[in-house]
């Protein structure tokens, strides 16, 4: 869960400009991810916690909203939310996950949360005894 994802970004200076990637580049650094190129080619991506990046979505469509000309992060937000949907496991919080599951299914057994969610024994009972007292 705290492993850096990555977004990939074709084409991103000729899609949307260069001031709009500066600024993009800067907002980046205020949500603690990385917009950069790949190497020497036209191609850029997003590095960072799905948590920060989901984060620097809804920054870029609050600034997208404060500026005149919000559609040039268009692009930008619509390939990182694309690029988020590959990992929504990484995007909840292991006890909201393990609640969900168990209100979702009563019955699942302790194994079964355990190899889904990848928790501890312990964390899986603790998920079960206040599942249990609702």
């Amino acid at each position: 869960m705290s492993e850096d994802i990555i977004v990939s970004l074709p084409s991103l200076i000729h899609r949307i400009g260069r001031e709009e990637v500066k600024q993009a580049k800067a907002i980046a650094r205020q949500y603690h991810c990385e917009l950069k190129r790949v190497r020497r080619s036209r191609n850029w991506s997003l590095s960072g916690g799905a948590i920060s990046i989901q984060s620097y979505s809804a920054g870029l469509k609050t600034q997208g909203l404060k500026m005149e000309n919000a559609g040039g992060f268009g692009y930008l937000m619509q390939k990182i939310d694309t690029g988020l949907l590959d990992h929504t496991d990484k995007l909840e919080p292991l006890e909201a996950k393990l609640a969900r599951l168990l209100t979702d299914n009563p019955n699942i057994t302790l194994a079964e949360l355990i190899h889904i969610t990848d928790c501890t024994t312990a964390e899986a009972r603790q998920a079960r005894f206040y599942a249990d007292s609702w």
